[in-house]
């Protein structure tokens, strides 16, 4: 495999996919988890953005759920599309589909809300399509904890790599583009 691990993240091959952080959906989630889940989120978007690892937005019935939160849209340039559905699964709205074929991106990393219901359906639908879907664990969120560790764990018996923020960048991508991070 040429030192390639193929179960790390890498850069040339990853696609950023931020699910459902909207307004309204974001104010249920437990104290403290609406705050951890944007930080998280937003340190993934920079260095997505750092990296040129492409980036695409999905909103949840925007009209009933708000946009996407202010704090992320901010590191969002006008190219990162933004693709409204009224479905569980991304997999199941054809402009997301068309976005990430048009990428040529294998891996596809995904992040939001909520993790039992669009994180779960889109992870499992993207994986059987054949693309290699690593969901971040410390940056999806459900409004019960015991929904979320459920989706994860049937997540990781299907096969979805379950991963942390530090990992798809320090183990992946920041390693495989030769940059050192000073501590």
């Amino acid at each position: 495999m040429n030192g390639v691990t193929p179960l790390l993240t890498r850069a040339q091959d990853s696609l950023v996919v931020v699910m459902d952080v909207q307004q309204k959906l974001a104010a249920v989630m437990p104290n403290g988890i609406r705050e951890q889940l944007i930080e998280r989120v937003n340190v993934l978007l920079t260095t997505a953005n750092t990296l040129s690892v492409p980036i695409v937005v999905t909103e949840q019935y925007p009209t009933g759920l708000g946009h996407t939160e202010q704090a992320l849209a901010e590191q969002l340039t006008a190219a990162v599309p933004v693709i409204e559905k009224t479905v569980f699964s991304a997999m199941n709205a054809a402009d997301f589909v068309a976005h990430i074929e048009q990428s040529e991106r294998k891996q596809i990393v995904l992040m939001g809300m909520e993790t039992h219901i669009c994180i779960l359906q889109s992870a499992l639908e993207l994986q059987a399509a054949g693309y290699q879907v690593f969901v971040v664990e410390d940056a999806v969120s459900s409004r019960s904890k015991a929904n979320q560790h459920n989706a994860l764990q049937r997540m990781r018996h299907a096969g979805v790599i379950v991963t942390n923020v530090e990992s798809v960048f320090l183990n992946g991508w920041v390693m495989r583009v030769g940059l050192s991070l000073k501590r």
